[in-house]
């Protein structure tokens, strides 16, 4: 049996502390691996479906028969995991404000780092996820999916500086980002938000909210998480 805790590493970030953390959950009987920000959980091992709904939702609401994909927050790997398992796709970059996060993966102190690290479609890159979407130079390449996971909705953010992304503004930006047809999908922990998917609805041809359940195995019961696609106008595209 391992330690009751362990923290793997620990590391102050412009946002506050980072760590990486091991515990044994008894009621279980199983090693979680929690990712925490300050006193703030940010993934846990033992929740993951919403992070894989993401990706098979977001890569269903497009046709293209191959893809580029952009994923915004690498947390885990479960995003770009999943990603990497659809057959259509070509490239994977995943693009995370917090050095730490990449080097666990790279370090392989992750249970999916050696597996990101080592394909070849798959890239890790240390940036501002936000910044790049709305940078005018230099102008990055057209994709034909990005999927979101940092912040916990459009409204509970965790730097306040997020909140002009999720704007008219902010999803044109991240639209231009997308060849035609292509598909932007986001991650909240909260249930669908009308004001938010009105938004969307002014930048996207096509939008929907889609709530997803899965088991809590903590309370016995179920837990919940929207997952969010917006497809701008156009056709398929293998560009």
């Amino acid at each position: 049996m391992s330690a009751l805790f362990e923290e793997i590493d620990y590391r102050p970030t412009p946002l506050g502390a980072i760590s990486l953390r091991r515990r044994r959950l008894l009621s279980l009987d199983r090693d979680v691996l929690e990712v925490m920000l300050g006193d703030e959980h940010l993934m846990s091992s033992l929740f993951t479906e919403g992070e894989i709904a993401l990706t098979h939702i977001g890569l269903a609401a497009t046709e293209a028969p191959v893809l580029d994909v952009v994923v915004g927050g690498l947390g885990l790997g479960y995003t770009a995991a999943a990603a990497l398992d659809d057959p259509r796709v070509r490239s994977v970059v995943v693009i995370d404000a917090i050095e730490a996060v990449i080097d666990w993966h790279r370090q392989g102190l992750v249970p999916l780092g050696a597996r990101l690290s080592g394909d070849a479609r798959c890239s890790l890159v240390h940036g501002d996820f936000f910044a790049l979407m709305t940078a005018d130079e230099p102008a990055p390449r057209q994709v034909h999916a990005v999927l979101l996971d940092i912040d916990h909705s459009p409204r509970a953010l965790l730097n306040s500086q997020n909140g002009a992304f999720y704007s008219v503004a902010g999803l044109t930006d991240v639209a231009a980002r997308l060849v035609p047809g292509g598909v932007f999908a986001m991650w909240s922990d909260e249930a669908p938000d009308p004001e938010f998917e009105a938004t969307m609805a002014l930048v996207f041809e096509v939008c929907a909210a889609k709530l997803v359940e899965f088991p809590n195995p903590l309370t016995g019961g179920m837990s919940s998480c929207t997952i969010y696609t917006g497809r701008k106008r156009g056709g398929p595209s293998a560009t």
